[in-house]
């Protein structure tokens, strides 16, 4: 008799400021590995978020609405270490994406810090698909101050609540 594969739960972080087109392919592919996906909206305050919270947590909430008909996913806001945040929700994995060198090299030393605090938890990398691996949260709200066009960056709510936030 054949057992069921363990459940598997994702842990997704970001800060989402805000959430790109780029953030939404990592979060598509991230829920074809697992049972539950929870996008962990971080509280960075050294970051200085152009968007509260509450915004954040809503416009991740209206992107993953379409991925809860075939897995179930949680949005939740945290603050704090990481890894004691994916424990707190029963996660086994954590999933990060990667655009360049110089974002393996974090995250590489990353993932080993948090093997060491908990080697249950294994970290994924998935690699941005490489139309959205110039795409950053940094670089679209400077586009979008600038009064650029960031549609092809964003989704259409994204875009307007950018444009509200610097007209």
């Amino acid at each position: 008799m054949k057992s069921s594969p363990a459940h598997r739960t994702a842990l997704y972080p970001g800060t989402f400021d805000p959430m790109t087109l780029g953030h939404l392919d990592i979060l598509k592919r991230a829920s074809r590995l697992c049972d539950k996906l929870v996008v962990a909206v971080a509280i960075n305050r050294s970051k200085n978020p152009l968007f509260a919270l509450s915004e954040r947590v809503e416009m991740v909430e209206n992107v993953v609405a379409p991925f809860r008909e075939r897995i179930d996913v949680e949005v939740l806001p945290f603050e704090g270490l990481l890894i004691h945040f994916v424990e707190s929700v029963g996660a086994n994995m954590i999933v990060r994406g990667l655009r360049a060198v110089s974002d393996f090299e974090y995250e590489f030393q990353m993932a080993g810090m948090n093997d060491r605090l908990n080697p249950d938890i294994e970290t994924v990398f998935l690699m941005a698909d490489p139309q959205y691996q110039t795409i950053a949260s940094r670089l679209v709200k400077e586009i979008a101050r600038l009064g650029g066009d960031v549609s092809q960056f964003v989704t259409p709510e994204v875009e307007i609540r950018l444009k509200d936030k610097y007209t």
